[in-house]
Protein backbone atom coordinates (compact mmCIF):
# COMPACT_ATOMS: atom_id res chain seq x y z
CA UNK A 1 0.00 0.00 0.00
CA UNK A 2 2.83 2.39 0.85
CA UNK A 3 4.57 1.52 -2.40
CA UNK A 4 1.37 2.33 -4.29
CA UNK A 5 1.05 5.68 -2.57
CA UNK A 6 4.68 6.50 -3.10
CA UNK A 7 4.42 5.49 -6.72
CA UNK A 8 1.37 7.66 -7.44
CA UNK A 9 2.12 10.30 -4.89
CA UNK A 10 1.94 13.24 -7.21
CA UNK A 11 -1.32 12.08 -8.76
CA UNK A 12 -2.86 11.48 -5.35
CA UNK A 13 -1.90 14.93 -4.14
CA UNK A 14 -3.34 16.44 -7.30
CA UNK A 15 -6.65 14.62 -6.89
CA UNK A 16 -6.88 15.66 -3.25
CA UNK A 17 -6.24 19.26 -4.12
CA UNK A 18 -8.85 19.18 -6.90
CA UNK A 19 -11.40 17.58 -4.56
CA UNK A 20 -10.78 20.16 -1.89
CA UNK A 21 -11.09 22.96 -4.42
CA UNK A 22 -14.34 21.56 -5.82
CA UNK A 23 -15.68 21.12 -2.31
CA UNK A 24 -14.81 24.68 -1.46
CA UNK A 25 -16.49 25.95 -4.59
CA UNK A 26 -19.59 23.88 -3.83
CA UNK A 27 -19.81 25.40 -0.40
CA UNK A 28 -19.35 28.93 -1.71
CA UNK A 29 -21.51 28.68 -4.84
CA UNK A 30 -25.29 29.03 -4.40
CA UNK A 31 -28.01 28.10 -6.82
CA UNK A 32 -30.77 30.65 -6.85
CA UNK A 33 -34.37 29.70 -7.49
CA UNK A 34 -37.46 31.87 -7.68
CA UNK A 35 -37.93 32.19 -3.94
CA UNK A 36 -34.71 31.04 -2.27
CA UNK A 37 -31.05 30.19 -2.90
CA UNK A 38 -29.48 26.82 -2.04
CA UNK A 39 -25.83 25.93 -1.73
CA UNK A 40 -24.53 23.55 -4.35
CA UNK A 41 -23.09 21.18 -1.75
CA UNK A 42 -26.59 20.61 -0.33
CA UNK A 43 -28.00 19.84 -3.73
CA UNK A 44 -25.25 17.31 -4.34
CA UNK A 45 -25.71 15.74 -0.92
CA UNK A 46 -29.47 15.38 -1.42
CA UNK A 47 -28.95 13.86 -4.84
CA UNK A 48 -26.48 11.35 -3.46
CA UNK A 49 -28.59 10.30 -0.44
CA UNK A 50 -32.00 10.17 -2.15
CA UNK A 51 -31.49 6.82 -4.03
CA UNK A 52 -30.34 5.19 -0.81
CA UNK A 53 -33.38 6.48 1.09
CA UNK A 54 -35.73 5.28 -1.65
CA UNK A 55 -34.18 1.81 -1.49
CA UNK A 56 -34.59 1.71 2.30
CA UNK A 57 -38.24 2.87 2.14
CA UNK A 58 -39.07 0.33 -0.59
CA UNK A 59 -37.57 -2.50 1.45
CA UNK A 60 -39.43 -1.40 4.57
CA UNK A 61 -42.81 -1.12 2.79
CA UNK A 62 -42.34 -4.51 1.13
CA UNK A 63 -41.52 -6.14 4.44
CA UNK A 64 -44.54 -4.48 6.11
CA UNK A 65 -46.88 -5.60 3.32
CA UNK A 66 -45.55 -9.14 3.56
CA UNK A 67 -46.15 -9.20 7.29
CA UNK A 68 -49.62 -7.66 7.32
CA UNK A 69 -50.78 -9.31 4.10
CA UNK A 70 -49.70 -12.90 4.73
CA UNK A 71 -47.92 -13.74 7.99
CA UNK A 72 -50.23 -11.72 10.21
CA UNK A 73 -53.36 -13.10 8.45
CA UNK A 74 -52.52 -16.77 8.80
CA UNK A 75 -55.21 -17.21 11.53
CA UNK A 76 -57.89 -15.17 9.76
CA UNK A 77 -59.11 -18.14 7.74
CA UNK A 78 -59.92 -20.12 10.87
CA UNK A 79 -61.48 -17.06 12.45
CA UNK A 80 -63.63 -16.60 9.34
CA UNK A 81 -64.81 -20.19 9.60
CA UNK A 82 -65.71 -19.74 13.25
CA UNK A 83 -67.67 -16.60 12.44
CA UNK A 84 -69.54 -18.40 9.67
CA UNK A 85 -70.47 -21.23 12.04
CA UNK A 86 -71.63 -18.72 14.62
CA UNK A 87 -73.69 -16.92 11.99
CA UNK A 88 -75.39 -20.17 10.97
CA UNK A 89 -76.22 -20.92 14.59
CA UNK A 90 -77.70 -17.46 15.04
CA UNK A 91 -79.80 -17.92 11.93
CA UNK A 92 -81.14 -21.22 13.25
CA UNK A 93 -81.87 -19.60 16.58
CA UNK A 94 -83.68 -16.75 14.81
CA UNK A 95 -85.75 -19.25 12.80
CA UNK A 96 -86.75 -21.05 15.99
CA UNK A 97 -87.72 -17.79 17.65
CA UNK A 98 -89.81 -16.77 14.64
CA UNK A 99 -91.55 -20.15 14.67
CA UNK A 100 -92.25 -19.83 18.39
CA UNK A 101 -93.63 -16.32 17.86
CA UNK A 102 -95.91 -17.51 15.07
CA UNK A 103 -97.10 -20.40 17.20
CA UNK A 104 -97.83 -18.03 20.07
CA UNK A 105 -99.87 -15.80 17.76
CA UNK A 106 -101.83 -18.79 16.46
CA UNK A 107 -102.56 -20.04 19.96
CA UNK A 108 -103.52 -16.56 21.11
CA UNK A 109 -105.88 -16.19 18.17
CA UNK A 110 -107.25 -19.69 18.73
CA UNK A 111 -108.07 -19.04 22.36
CA UNK A 112 -109.72 -15.76 21.46
CA UNK A 113 -107.37 -13.58 23.44
CA UNK A 114 -107.65 -9.89 22.68
CA UNK A 115 -105.23 -7.04 23.16
CA UNK A 116 -106.14 -3.50 24.08
CA UNK A 117 -104.77 -0.67 22.00
CA UNK A 118 -105.03 3.06 22.64
CA UNK A 119 -107.07 4.29 19.72
CA UNK A 120 -107.63 7.95 20.62
CA UNK A 121 -106.33 10.41 23.19
CA UNK A 122 -107.10 14.01 24.10
CA UNK A 123 -104.59 16.53 25.39
CA UNK A 124 -105.58 18.50 28.48
CA UNK A 125 -104.05 21.26 30.58
CA UNK A 126 -103.70 21.01 34.36
CA UNK A 127 -105.51 24.01 35.79
CA UNK A 128 -105.62 23.27 39.52
CA UNK A 129 -104.68 20.97 42.37
CA UNK A 130 -106.66 19.65 45.31
CA UNK A 131 -106.40 21.74 48.45
CA UNK A 132 -106.07 18.78 50.82
CA UNK A 133 -102.88 16.92 51.67
CA UNK A 134 -104.77 13.66 52.08
CA UNK A 135 -106.35 13.85 48.63
CA UNK A 136 -103.96 13.85 45.70
CA UNK A 137 -105.96 15.00 42.70
CA UNK A 138 -105.89 17.75 40.12
CA UNK A 139 -108.23 19.40 37.66
CA UNK A 140 -107.97 19.56 33.87
CA UNK A 141 -109.60 21.94 31.39
CA UNK A 142 -111.62 19.24 29.59
CA UNK A 143 -115.03 17.98 30.65
CA UNK A 144 -118.13 16.19 29.46
CA UNK A 145 -118.64 18.73 26.68
CA UNK A 146 -115.32 17.56 25.22
CA UNK A 147 -116.14 13.86 25.47
CA UNK A 148 -114.48 13.12 28.82
CA UNK A 149 -116.16 10.42 30.89
CA UNK A 150 -115.61 8.94 34.33
CA UNK A 151 -112.88 6.30 34.84
CA UNK A 152 -110.95 7.29 31.74
CA UNK A 153 -107.20 6.69 32.02
CA UNK A 154 -104.89 9.71 32.24
CA UNK A 155 -101.20 9.52 31.38
CA UNK A 156 -98.23 11.44 30.09
CA UNK A 157 -95.51 10.53 27.65
CA UNK A 158 -93.49 9.07 30.56
CA UNK A 159 -96.18 6.86 32.12
CA UNK A 160 -99.51 6.50 33.89
CA UNK A 161 -100.78 9.39 36.01
CA UNK A 162 -104.26 8.43 37.22
CA UNK A 163 -107.92 8.21 36.22
CA UNK A 164 -110.84 10.61 35.84
CA UNK A 165 -112.73 10.72 39.13
CA UNK A 166 -115.41 13.33 38.53
CA UNK A 167 -116.60 14.98 35.32
CA UNK A 168 -118.08 18.44 34.96
CA UNK A 169 -119.24 20.24 31.80
CA UNK A 170 -115.95 22.05 31.20
CA UNK A 171 -113.54 20.53 33.74
CA UNK A 172 -112.72 17.15 35.24
CA UNK A 173 -111.07 15.92 38.41
CA UNK A 174 -108.29 13.35 38.07
CA UNK A 175 -107.27 11.01 40.89
CA UNK A 176 -103.53 10.28 40.86
CA UNK A 177 -102.05 6.83 41.39
CA UNK A 178 -100.28 7.91 44.60
CA UNK A 179 -103.60 8.66 46.32
CA UNK A 180 -104.44 6.20 49.10
CA UNK A 181 -107.90 5.55 47.63
CA UNK A 182 -106.63 4.70 44.14
CA UNK A 183 -105.98 1.24 42.75
CA UNK A 184 -104.33 0.12 39.53
CA UNK A 185 -103.90 -3.43 38.28
CA UNK A 186 -100.18 -3.87 37.65
CA UNK A 187 -97.63 -6.55 36.83
CA UNK A 188 -93.86 -6.86 36.88
CA UNK A 189 -92.32 -6.92 33.42
CA UNK A 190 -89.71 -9.63 33.98
CA UNK A 191 -91.34 -12.02 36.46
CA UNK A 192 -94.94 -11.34 35.26
CA UNK A 193 -96.16 -11.20 38.87
CA UNK A 194 -99.44 -9.34 39.25
CA UNK A 195 -100.50 -7.09 42.07
CA UNK A 196 -102.46 -3.98 42.98
CA UNK A 197 -100.79 -0.56 42.82
CA UNK A 198 -101.91 1.72 45.62
CA UNK A 199 -100.93 5.03 47.17
CA UNK A 200 -99.96 5.68 50.78
CA UNK A 201 -100.85 8.58 53.08
CA UNK A 202 -97.30 9.86 52.66
CA UNK A 203 -97.64 9.99 48.88
CA UNK A 204 -95.59 6.91 48.00
CA UNK A 205 -96.71 4.22 45.58
CA UNK A 206 -96.58 0.57 46.66
CA UNK A 207 -97.41 -2.72 44.98
CA UNK A 208 -99.53 -5.03 47.13
CA UNK A 209 -100.41 -8.72 46.95
CA UNK A 210 -96.89 -9.98 46.15
CA UNK A 211 -95.97 -13.07 48.17
CA UNK A 212 -92.80 -13.19 50.26
CA UNK A 213 -91.31 -16.11 48.35
CA UNK A 214 -91.53 -14.37 44.97
CA UNK A 215 -88.30 -12.99 43.46
CA UNK A 216 -88.62 -9.23 42.95
CA UNK A 217 -85.54 -7.24 41.93
CA UNK A 218 -85.00 -3.52 42.37
CA UNK A 219 -85.06 -1.64 39.07
CA UNK A 220 -87.63 -3.95 37.44
CA UNK A 221 -90.26 -2.16 35.38
CA UNK A 222 -93.93 -2.17 36.41
CA UNK A 223 -96.64 -2.18 33.73
CA UNK A 224 -100.42 -2.03 33.79
CA UNK A 225 -102.08 -5.45 33.67
CA UNK A 226 -105.43 -4.34 32.23
CA UNK A 227 -107.37 -6.26 34.86
CA UNK A 228 -109.01 -3.13 36.28
CA UNK A 229 -110.72 -2.42 32.91
CA UNK A 230 -109.53 1.19 33.12
CA UNK A 231 -105.91 1.24 32.02
CA UNK A 232 -104.93 -0.63 28.85
CA UNK A 233 -102.44 -3.42 29.31
CA UNK A 234 -98.76 -2.66 28.86
CA UNK A 235 -98.56 1.01 29.90
CA UNK A 236 -95.50 1.94 31.92
CA UNK A 237 -96.24 2.77 35.55
CA UNK A 238 -92.77 2.98 37.09
CA UNK A 239 -89.86 0.94 38.41
CA UNK A 240 -89.25 -0.98 41.62
CA UNK A 241 -87.19 1.19 43.95
CA UNK A 242 -87.22 -0.87 47.16
CA UNK A 243 -88.17 -4.39 48.22
CA UNK A 244 -88.57 -5.38 51.89
CA UNK A 245 -90.24 -8.10 53.93
CA UNK A 246 -93.70 -7.00 54.94
CA UNK A 247 -96.31 -8.13 57.36
CA UNK A 248 -97.98 -11.50 57.13
CA UNK A 249 -97.19 -13.17 53.79
CA UNK A 250 -96.65 -10.23 51.42
CA UNK A 251 -93.71 -8.08 50.37
CA UNK A 252 -93.45 -4.33 50.72
CA UNK A 253 -92.61 -3.25 47.17
CA UNK A 254 -92.10 0.49 46.74
CA UNK A 255 -92.56 1.84 43.22
CA UNK A 256 -91.07 4.99 41.74
CA UNK A 257 -93.62 6.42 39.26
CA UNK A 258 -92.35 6.97 35.73
CA UNK A 259 -94.23 10.27 35.48
CA UNK A 260 -93.28 13.15 37.73
CA UNK A 261 -96.55 13.55 39.63
CA UNK A 262 -95.43 16.75 41.32
CA UNK A 263 -94.73 18.64 38.08
CA UNK A 264 -97.72 17.93 35.88
CA UNK A 265 -98.67 20.56 33.33
CA UNK A 266 -100.08 18.70 30.32
CA UNK A 267 -101.63 15.23 30.32
CA UNK A 268 -103.28 12.86 27.85
CA UNK A 269 -106.73 11.39 28.44
CA UNK A 270 -107.38 8.04 26.75
CA UNK A 271 -110.85 8.56 25.29
CA UNK A 272 -111.08 5.44 23.12
CA UNK A 273 -109.68 1.92 23.26
CA UNK A 274 -109.84 -0.89 20.75
CA UNK A 275 -109.77 -4.61 21.33
CA UNK A 276 -107.94 -6.33 18.51
CA UNK A 277 -107.34 -9.98 17.97
CA UNK A 278 -103.70 -10.57 17.03
CA UNK A 279 -103.24 -11.51 13.40
CA UNK A 280 -101.38 -14.67 12.53
CA UNK A 281 -98.61 -14.66 9.97
CA UNK A 282 -99.65 -15.09 6.35
CA UNK A 283 -97.07 -17.79 5.74
CA UNK A 284 -98.45 -20.09 8.44
CA UNK A 285 -97.65 -23.73 7.58
CA UNK A 286 -100.69 -25.89 6.77
CA UNK A 287 -100.95 -29.37 8.18
CA UNK A 288 -101.25 -32.35 5.86
CA UNK A 289 -104.39 -33.47 7.71
CA UNK A 290 -106.18 -30.23 6.78
CA UNK A 291 -105.20 -30.62 3.11
CA UNK A 292 -106.47 -34.21 2.99
CA UNK A 293 -109.69 -33.22 4.72
CA UNK A 294 -110.37 -30.65 1.98
CA UNK A 295 -109.45 -32.93 -0.93
CA UNK A 296 -111.08 -36.23 0.12
CA UNK A 297 -114.71 -36.69 -1.03
CA UNK A 298 -117.52 -36.85 1.45
CA UNK A 299 -118.62 -40.42 2.25
CA UNK A 300 -122.32 -40.64 3.20
CA UNK A 301 -123.66 -43.09 5.72
CA UNK A 302 -124.39 -46.61 4.38
CA UNK A 303 -128.14 -47.23 3.88
CA UNK A 304 -129.86 -50.02 5.76
CA UNK A 305 -130.12 -53.17 3.58
CA UNK A 306 -132.74 -55.80 4.45
CA UNK A 307 -131.85 -59.49 4.45
CA UNK A 308 -132.94 -61.86 1.66
CA UNK A 309 -135.37 -63.56 4.08
CA UNK A 310 -137.16 -60.32 4.71
CA UNK A 311 -137.29 -59.72 0.95
CA UNK A 312 -138.96 -63.10 0.43
CA UNK A 313 -141.48 -62.32 3.13
CA UNK A 314 -142.27 -59.04 1.46
CA UNK A 315 -142.75 -60.84 -1.90
CA UNK A 316 -145.18 -63.31 -0.33
CA UNK A 317 -147.51 -60.52 0.69
CA UNK A 318 -147.85 -59.03 -2.83
CA UNK A 319 -151.13 -59.26 -4.78
CA UNK A 320 -151.52 -62.34 -6.95
CA UNK A 321 -153.10 -61.82 -10.39
CA UNK A 322 -152.85 -65.34 -11.69
CA UNK A 323 -149.43 -64.76 -13.19
CA UNK A 324 -145.97 -64.74 -11.75
CA UNK A 325 -145.72 -62.97 -8.45
CA UNK A 326 -143.79 -59.66 -8.45
CA UNK A 327 -141.87 -57.89 -5.72
CA UNK A 328 -142.83 -54.50 -4.27
CA UNK A 329 -142.17 -51.16 -5.97
CA UNK A 330 -138.82 -50.80 -4.37
CA UNK A 331 -137.74 -54.34 -5.27
CA UNK A 332 -136.90 -55.19 -8.88
CA UNK A 333 -136.08 -58.71 -10.02
CA UNK A 334 -132.98 -58.69 -12.16
CA UNK A 335 -132.59 -61.14 -15.07
CA UNK A 336 -129.43 -62.62 -13.55
CA UNK A 337 -131.26 -63.57 -10.37
CA UNK A 338 -129.97 -60.66 -8.31
CA UNK A 339 -132.36 -58.66 -6.15
CA UNK A 340 -132.00 -54.85 -5.99
CA UNK A 341 -133.54 -53.17 -2.96
CA UNK A 342 -133.86 -49.41 -2.63
CA UNK A 343 -131.18 -48.86 -5.22
CA UNK A 344 -128.74 -51.28 -3.51
CA UNK A 345 -127.97 -54.67 -5.03
CA UNK A 346 -128.62 -57.37 -2.45
CA UNK A 347 -126.60 -59.89 -4.46
CA UNK A 348 -127.56 -63.01 -6.43
CA UNK A 349 -129.56 -65.82 -4.86
CA UNK A 350 -127.72 -68.87 -3.73
CA UNK A 351 -128.00 -72.03 -5.83
CA UNK A 352 -129.83 -74.96 -4.22
CA UNK A 353 -128.15 -78.35 -3.73
CA UNK A 354 -128.41 -80.90 -6.56
CA UNK A 355 -130.55 -83.37 -4.60
CA UNK A 356 -133.16 -80.75 -3.85
CA UNK A 357 -135.30 -78.68 -6.23
CA UNK A 358 -134.02 -75.20 -6.64
CA UNK A 359 -136.03 -72.42 -5.13
CA UNK A 360 -137.17 -69.62 -7.38
CA UNK A 361 -137.44 -66.04 -6.35
CA UNK A 362 -140.75 -65.74 -8.26
CA UNK A 363 -144.06 -66.88 -6.74
CA UNK A 364 -145.98 -69.92 -8.06
CA UNK A 365 -149.00 -69.37 -10.33
CA UNK A 366 -152.20 -68.86 -8.41
CA UNK A 367 -154.89 -71.64 -8.68
CA UNK A 368 -158.47 -70.76 -9.58
CA UNK A 369 -159.69 -71.84 -6.18
CA UNK A 370 -157.37 -69.54 -4.33
CA UNK A 371 -159.14 -66.41 -3.16
CA UNK A 372 -157.10 -63.33 -2.24
CA UNK A 373 -157.69 -61.84 1.15
CA UNK A 374 -159.24 -58.47 1.73
CA UNK A 375 -155.88 -56.94 2.54
CA UNK A 376 -154.48 -58.19 -0.75
CA UNK A 377 -157.33 -56.96 -2.95
CA UNK A 378 -157.63 -53.54 -1.33
CA UNK A 379 -156.39 -50.68 -3.56
CA UNK A 380 -153.34 -48.78 -2.46
CA UNK A 381 -154.07 -46.03 -0.03
CA UNK A 382 -157.48 -47.47 1.13
CA UNK A 383 -158.08 -49.41 4.34
CA UNK A 384 -158.99 -53.06 4.02
CA UNK A 385 -162.68 -53.96 4.26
Amino acid sequence: MENLINRYRNVTILVAILFAQILGLAIQVKRTNDDESTRLIRIWAVGAVTPLEKAIVWFESGTSNLWHGYIYLRGVRQENRDLKDQLEQLRLHQARLEEDAQQARRLQSLLGFKEQFVAQTMAAQVIGLSGSQQSRAFYIDKGSDDGIAKDMAVMTAEGVVGKVLRVYPSTSQVLMINDQSSGVGALLEASRLQGVLRGTPSGQVVLDKIMNDEPVQAGEKVLTSGGDQIFPKGLLVGTVSKVAQGKEFFLDVTIKPAADLSRLEEVLVITKEENRTPETAENTPVRAVDILEKRLPFVPDKPVVSTPGAAGAAGAGTPKNGGAGTVSKTNVVKPEGGLQMDGVNAGPTKAAPLNKPARSTTAAPATPSSTPSASDTAPAGEPPQ
